[in-house]
């Protein structure tokens, strides 16, 4: 029995700030839009995950902000990083933590999976990292 994870709740204070940040800035694309009443929902998904992420009124009684270290996994961390960057975002520097708890600035020198990281928050608090896995270095 596969259990796949498809959407995950992003609460936010400003759904049309959070939507122009996730599409804008973040480069996410946009699946839904719909309102009905004084219900909203928008849909999103950052660019090749079978995850999305949904702000809307429906995330009304949780704290806007409040979900904290969801995990962006990407091949090449200083291309994403600087991408986001140049869209406007405000991504730390990155760092590397290997599994012998050695730590320093930069990408992990062997590019070795899950070793380096970024992280960047969304208007509200809400907070991503940027995490590498399966890097190929370019010849």
């Amino acid at each position: 029995m596969d259990f796949n994870l498809e959407l995950v709740l992003l609460p936010v204070s400003d759904i049309d700030r959070a939507k122009a940040f996730y599409t804008e800035k973040a480069g996410f694309d946009l699946h839904v839009d719909h309102r009905a009443g004084d219900f909203r929902v928008v849909q999103l998904n950052p660019p090749g995950s079978a995850c999305s992420i949904a702000i809307g009124t429906m995330t009304s009684d949780v704290t806007p902000g409040s979900v904290k270290g969801l995990h962006l996994m990407v091949t090449d961390i200083e291309a994403a990083c600087a991408e986001l960057a140049q869209r406007g975002v405000e991504v730390s520097d990155i760092r590397f933590v290997d599994k012998e708890g050695a730590s320093g600035p930069g990408p992990h020198p062997e590019h070795n999976d899950y070793n380096s990281f970024a992280d960047f928050s969304d208007p509200d608090g809400n907070t991503w990292i940027i995490q590498e896995r399966g890097y190929v270095a370019k010849a």
